[in-house]
């Protein structure tokens, strides 16, 4: 295997002699994202021919992190492990475009309820997003985010679409990151076009669609964000859709 570059471009659409690097580090999750990603199938053949994916743990063998241009991390570090939250710096500074792959690492979802709730124990664990910690390039949420996602992420991120990448690089819920945050941004601002779209994105079936707006039942919301994601009023690329108008 060719030595890793010396230092990752971080700009996407801005090539290293050769192909892009590419890494993959898994914190706290149930490694549902990882699969998701490997179920792109024969997609993920493209991935390895535009991509050099120099580490991952469930394709390849190597131990050492590298330097590399694109990075995704998976899951939450532990808050009181110094061994995890140092990994999570170095997979910073190693990486050129740090995307945060995934519910757990984007909003700490089910993580969250790691605090409180537990029999009596010396101290409690926390598991917070990782954008509490280092600098995150792009947001990809969701618990997990479809195969079509990672594929299309690299793909933008080596073909330099930044009209794309955008979207996932402000994203940003607020609050809990939960379905609180649908119904105060969207919903009470009049701004819900009741499509269902958030429904459709929960992966634990928390909303139901009711008179054409999104009913909640908190119980089973595990505050990934995927709702407020997928909802096409939470974001409005206002230069792409004066181009797109002025195209008519």
């Amino acid at each position: 295997m060719d030595k890793p570059i010396d230092a990752p471009t971080g700009v996407p659409g801005e090539k290293p002699s050769g192909k892009p690097t590419f890494a993959y580090i898994h914190f706290a999750a149930c490694s549902g994202c990882e699969i998701s990603f490997l179920d792109n199938f024969e997609k993920l053949l493209e991935i390895m021919d535009m991509v050099d994916i120099r580490y991952m743990t469930l394709i390849n063998d190597n131990t050492e992190f590298p330097k590399a241009d694109i990075v995704f991390v998976d899951g939450a570090p532990c808050l009181q492990s110094a061994e995890s939250v140092e990994e999570l710096k170095k997979a910073r500074e190693n990486a050129g475009y740090l995307v945060s792959w995934g519910g757990c690492s984007t909003t700490s979802t089910i993580n969250n309820f790691a605090r409180g709730g537990q029999a009596p124990q010396p101290q409690h664990e926390s598991f917070p997003p990782i954008k509490r910690l280092v600098k995150v390039d792009a947001f990809v949420p969701g618990s997990p985010p479809g195969p079509e996602m990672a594929y299309n992420v690299i793909r933008a991120f080596v073909k330099g679409d930044t009209d794309y990448l955008k979207y996932l690089t402000s994203y940003s819920v607020g609050g809990w990151a939960c379905g609180c945050d649908l119904i105060k941004d969207i919903v009470e601002n009049a701004l819900c076009i009741g499509c269902g779209a958030c429904a459709f994105a929960c992966p634990t079936r928390a909303i139901e669609m009711v008179l054409g707006r999104p009913c909640i039942n908190w119980e089973r919301c595990v505050k990934c964000g995927a709702c407020y994601a997928q909802c096409p009023r939470s974001f409005q690329p206002v230069p792409l859709m004066d181009r797109m108008m002025e195209e008519l």
